[in-house]
């Protein structure tokens, strides 16, 4: 079997740290590589549509609603697991490519409801077929049997309890939290960091 990047670091770590179990690397590390290499692919795609991935998550859950392909931002920010803060931000740059319009709510005076424009539903669905060709390219080198598999283990993963602590979506938090430190006048002081989509 071919090596990869990821075995040769297993390897040095290995030969360097022999008492060390880097078993869960093998698995992780790749995850995190095709994760990095899935968004440089993605974003080629989306380029064309002058779009990021996270713009077409927006634009994709509204169609994916139905006509009339309309939703508060409550409902697009659990449909697409963002926070809210970070949620208005996208809704504001493809509001501002025409891609969506903000229409009052007639349910709530004071809410808005955020909805495809004809640009906007134009865009998606050209992007869409593209996507999935694309998707269909990356997972190419695994038949049917393998993507079933490994699809399987991955959702076995995503919902185990060691990962859900850290899924904004199932623990209603905005994001994963991480503490760092810095210096302030009266020394070192930790720091809550919210890391958001």
């Amino acid at each position: 079997m071919q090596e990869d990047a990821i075995d040769r670091i297993v390897h040095q770590w290995n030969r360097e740290r022999p008492q060390l179990d880097v078993s869960a690397t093998h698995v992780l590390q790749r995850i995190s590589r095709i994760f990095l290499l899935q968004a440089a692919s993605f974003a080629t795609v989306f380029d064309r549509y002058g779009i990021t991935f996270g713009e077409f998550e927006l634009l994709a859950a509204l169609l994916r609603s139905g006509p009339p392909y309309q939703m508060s931002p409550t409902r697009l920010v659990d449909a697409v697991v963002l926070s809210s803060g970070a949620m208005t931000n996208r809704i504001d740059r493809v509001e501002a490519l025409g891609l969506v319009e903000r229409l009052p709510d007639p349910g709530d005076r004071r809410g808005t409801l955020v909805a495809l424009t004809r640009a906007g539903q134009q865009t998606v669905d050209a992007a869409v077929v593209e996507h999935l060709a694309n998707e269909e390219h990356l997972l190419g080198a695994l038949s049917s049997a393998q993507r079933e598999t490994l699809s399987r283990l991955l959702r076995t993963l995503l919902l185990s309890d060691a990962f859900a602590a850290h899924d904004a979506a199932r623990t209603g938090d905005d994001g994963v939290r991480t503490t760092r430190r810095r210096r302030g006048n009266d020394g070192l002081k930790k720091v809550r960091v919210a890391r958001v989509g």
